[in-house]
């Protein structure tokens, strides 16, 4: 299936998160905090940090860890707290 990566149209499995498409794209961090904009990337791993949060579809804080891909999602990198668009 397709997904639009931060602009770039790429390729992903079936039953791949966000987290693992980022992971297997050699990307280790993915947002920033909100006050220093430190990066953060996959910490916990199972939904409990909050570390991984990206916006997908628009929807911003998701869980990259968590979220599922499906044919023609849009994800992007998240900086720091951002509103739904």
């Amino acid at each position: 299936m397709r997904v639009e990566l931060d602009g770039e149209w790429v390729t992903a499995a079936p039953g791949q998160t966000v987290a693992g498409l980022l992971l297997a794209r050699g990307r280790v961090s993915w947002r920033t905090t909100r006050a220093g904009g430190a990066p953060r990337g996959v910490f916990c791993g199972i939904g409990v940090c909050h570390d991984c949060l990206v916006v997908v579809n628009g929807v911003p804080d998701v869980r990259a860890c968590q979220r599922l891909l499906a044919d023609g999602d849009r994800v992007r990198c998240q900086d720091g707290a951002e509103l739904p668009s």
